[in-house]
C-alpha cells in the first residue's frame, strides 16, 4: 500500500495538479487578503467619517451647558458597545455612558454607572476641546473584528472545498495515468526479457501523448521481431543447407579412416577431423531443433506426460556418466504426483540438457539434486548443484544462443543447452529462473497450474 501512494505521490500528473493547487490557493489567499485589506480600510473611514459628522454636530451646542445636556440625552438612547460618549464639563463632572482613562497598560472606558465595569473591545475616537470642555466620541470597531471572521468562513467555504476537489481530480488522473504507465511497463518487461511478441494495449482512453509512444513501441517491438525472426530464419536455413554436406563429409572421412592406420599420423588426423565434425553436426543440429521448437509445437497435439516417470528416467540415464565423473545425482520426489500436458520428448531434452549442464560444469564429487514439487497448485521442477554456479549479472546472458562462459571455453559444449531450455519452457508456458543455490546453481521450471490439469492417484 506504502509502495503504491509512493508511487502515486512521485506520478507526474498528480505533482502538476498539486502544483496548480498550490498556484491557484496563493493566488486566491492574496486576492483574499487585499479585499480584506481593502474592506477594513473602507470600514474604518466609514467610522471616522461618523466621529467627524457627531463631533460636528456637538458643536452646534451654544454653550457647555448644551453640550453637557445633549451628551446626556444621546447617552441614554445609546448603546455603550456600539458608541461611547464623554463629556468633561469645565467644572471637572463628566457627563455621558462612559470615562475615558489612561494607566501604565494604555487607555481604558469605564462606565459611569454604579458598577462602574469596564467596557471591553477596540474603539475609534474623536477628542476635542468644546467650551473648556473635553468631549471624546468612541466608536466600536466591533463590525471591522467580524471582518476577519467572515473572511475567515469565505476562505473555509469556498476556497478548502476547491482545494479538496482540485486534489481529489489530480489524483483520479493520476491513478489513470499510472495505469497507463503500467501498461506500457509490463510491455517493455515482457520484450526486454525475450517476449517480442509482446505489445501495448493502448486503450480507448489513453491521452495523445501516451498513444504516440505506445504505438512507437509497437512499431519498435514489430520491427525487432522481424530481425529476429529473420536472423533465426538465416541460421536455420545454414544450418539445413549444411546439414547434407556435413554428412557426406563425415562418410568420407568414415571412408578414409579405414584405409589409414589408427596408429599412424594421417590416422591421428582423421581421428581429430571426425571429433571436429561431430562438434559441428551437433551445433547444427541442436540450431535445427531450436528452430523447430521456437516455430512452435501445435499444442493441440500435447498430450498428458508424467513428470515423476520422467524425471526418474533421466536420471536413471545420466546415472552412469555422473558415476563415471565423479558425480553424485540423486532424485527428490517431494510431491511425484503429477502430470502436465506437453510434448514428452522436448520435456526430456529439457531434462537432459539441464542435468548433462550440471555434470558438465561443476567439479567431481559434487551432487547434482533432481527435484519435483508442487507449489500452489503448479508443478516445479529443479537441478540444483553445489559447484561454483555462474555469476548473477551472467545468469541472463547464458540463455543467450551461443554465449559461453570464460571458464567454460575450454570444457565439452556449444551453448545451445540453456537457449533450447528457454525455447521448450516457453512452448509450455512454463517459467523459467536462475537461482544461487549457496554453492552452486539451481534452475527452476515452474509450470503454470492450466499446464497441470491432471493428477494420478495416489
Amino acid at each position: 500500500m506504502r509502495a503504491r501512494l509512493r508511487g502515486l505521490w512521485r506520478s507526474m500528473p498528480l505533482r502538476l495538479a498539486m502544483l496548480l493547487v498550490l498556484l491557484f490557493t496563493a493566488v486566491s489567499l492574496l486576492s483574499l487578503a487585499a479585499s480584506y485589506a481593502v474592506t477594513q480600510s473602507s470600514f474604518e473611514a466609514a467610522i471616522r467619517a461618523d466621529l467627524t459628522q457627531d463631533m460636528a454636530g456637538f458643536r452646534a451646542a451654544p454653550n457647555a451647558q448644551a453640550v453637557a445636556l445633549l451628551v446626556e440625552a444621546e447617552s441614554r438612547e445609546t448603546d455603550p458597545n456600539r458608541l461611547i460618549l464623554s463629556y468633561v464639563a469645565p467644572n471637572g463632572r463628566i457627563y455621558g455612558n462612559g470615562a475615558i482613562a489612561r494607566d501604565d497598560e494604555g487607555w481604558h472606558i469605564v462606565s459611569l454607572d454604579a458598577v462602574r465595569a469596564e467596557y471591553s473591545g477596540a474603539y475609534l475616537s474623536l477628542t476635542d476641546t468644546l467650551y473648556g470642555g473635553l468631549l471624546t466620541i468612541a466608536r466600536s470597531r466591533a463590525e471591522i473584528t467580524a471582518l476577519g471572521d467572515v473572511f475567515l468562513n469565505i476562505l473555509l467555504v469556498s476556497l478548502l472545498p476547491t482545494v479538496l476537489v482540485a486534489l481529489g481530480g489530480g489524483l483520479i488522473l493520476a491513478r489513470r495515468s499510472k495505469r497507463h504507465v503500467e501498461v506500457v511497463g509490463r510491455a517493455l518487461d515482457a520484450m526486454t526479457t525475450g517476449d517480442l511478441g509482446a505489445r501495448v494495449q493502448i486503450g480507448p482512453r489513453w491521452s495523445d501523448d501516451l498513444r504516440q509512444i505506445g504505438g512507437k513501441l509497437n512499431q519498435m517491438a514489430g520491427a525487432q521481431e522481424r530481425s529476429v525472426a529473420a536472423l533465426r530464419q538465416v541460421s536455420s536455413d545454414i544450418a539445413h543447407d549444411l546439414k547434407t554436406p556435413i554428412q557426406r563429409v563425415a562418410v568420407h572421412l568414415d571412408d578414409l579412416a579405414q584405409q589409414v592406420d589408427e596408429a599412424s599420423d594421417a590416422g591421428q588426423l582423421v581421428t581429430k577431423a571426425q571429433a571436429e565434425l561431430d562438434g559441428i553436426a551437433s551445433v547444427f543440429q541442436s540450431l535445427l531443433q531450436l528452430a523447430q521448437v521456437e516455430a512452435g509445437s501445435p499444442k493441440a497435439r500435447f498430450v498428458p506426460v508424467d513428470l515423476d516417470a520422467l524425471c526418474r528416467t533421466m536420471v536413471e540415464v545420466f546415472e552412469p556418466s555422473a558415476a563415471e565423473g565423479g558425480h553424485t545425482l540423486v532424485y527428490d520426489a517431494r510431491d511425484a504426483r503429477m502430470t502436465v500436458l506437453g510434448d514428452g520428448a522436448l520435456l526430456g531434452q529439457l531434462l537432459s540438457n539441464l542435468i548433462e549442464n550440471a555434470l558438465r560444469h561443476t567439479p567431481a564429487g559434487s551432487t547434482v539434486r533432481v527435484a519435483l514439487e508442487q507449489i500452489d497448485g503448479s508443478p516445479r521442477l529443479s537441478v540444483t548443484d553445489n559447484g561454483v554456479g555462474i555469476p548473477s549479472h551472467e545468469r541472463a546472458a547464458v540463455l543467450q544462443r551461443l554465449y559461453r562462459l570464460d571458464r567454460s571455453r575450454h570444457t565439452a559444449g556449444n551453448g545451445l543447452g540453456l537457449s533450447l531450455v528457454e525455447a521448450v519452457a516457453k512452448l509450455h508456458s512454463a517459467g523459467l529462473t536462475l537461482e544461487d543455490a549457496g554453492p552452486g546453481l539451481r534452475v527452476v521450471v515452474e509450470f503454470d497450474r492450466e499446464q497441470a490439469p491432471l493428477a494420478r492417484p495416489s
